[in-house]
């Protein structure tokens, strides 16, 4: 009997990733925390994670208390040194040069640090369906605002700003529990969903829905479904290729294609 060889048998998986890329016409990306992480980025719910130490505010409290105001500002300004630190990875990179050869149509994301664009993807191929950290918006006009303003506002004074615009309240552009989702925002990823021939999951446990439900979609429709994730996820077993591995090197790997 042959003994297993899991480094041959990563590379066979790497293979068929390479193939169904190839063969794509219109692919999707769909992202979560797990592309984020390798560059450094903490995740929320994993034990440790940003959760286990804070647990998360809820719009509506948001909007109701000046506190829970206070102590969301005090957070985001907390992970700023993070989040100007860290630099896409070879997962985003490589994902930029699937949407720039033509084959990712668009790059449905669940993470809000901005790197997909960082990296090259085009700002009409993102769709940030959490929304986005590194600004913020007015819940009243929506006005966006840049944070530098805001953090020097909130240090001088102990409170964020209000509006300029409007007098409203200043929020990062992140969707919080309890918030609805961004309809616009939603309905382009459906799109692009229902009309894909391949969807790939990079670092999605996909147990958020809605947005969990876009791969389910996307192989009702008939598109091939790839899941890659360190852990398994519910969606494995109707998954087309499953890789649990990391997303930067296994991508890397699948797409030397695009070199040749």
């Amino acid at each position: 009997m042959l003994a297993y060889d899991p480094e041959k048998a990563m590379q066979s998986e790497e293979k068929c990733l390479a193939t169904l890329l190839q063969a794509a016409r219109r692919a999707v990306i769909f992202t979560g925390a797990g592309i984020s992480t390798e560059s450094g980025i903490p995740d929320f719910r994993s034990p440790g994670g940003l959760w286990t130490k804070n647990a998360p505010i809820y719009f509506d409290d948001f909007v109701r208390s000046a506190e829970m105001r206070r102590e969301a500002w005090k957070r985001r300004f907390a992970m700023e040194e993070t989040f100007a630190r860290v630099k896409p990875n070879a997962g985003h990179i490589t994902v930029s040069k699937l949407a720039a050869h033509g084959i990712v149509s668009h790059v449905v994301t669940q993470n809000i640090d901005n790197l997909h664009q960082d990296s090259g993807v085009p700002d009409d191929k993102v769709i940030e369906i959490h929304g986005n950290t590194r600004y913020a918006k007015c819940l009243d006009c929506g006005q966006r605002m840049e944070l530098e303003p805001i953090r020097a506002y909130f240090e001088a004074n102990g409170d964020p700003p209000d509006c300029q615009a409007c007098g409203g309240i200043l929020k990062t552009a992140t969707i919080s529990f309890g918030q609805a989702m961004p309809q616009l925002e939603m309905a382009r990823a459906d799109e692009a969903t229902r009309t894909c021939d391949l969807f790939v999951v990079l670092g999605s446990s996909l147990v958020v829905y809605p947005a969990a439900g876009f791969p389910l979609i996307a192989k009702r429709m008939g598109a091939k479904l790839v899941i890659v994730n360190r852990d398994p996820t519910e969606q494995d077993q109707i998954a087309d290729l499953v890789l649990h591995s990391e997303i930067g090197p296994t991508l890397r790997a699948a797409t030397r294609f695009l070199d040749q």
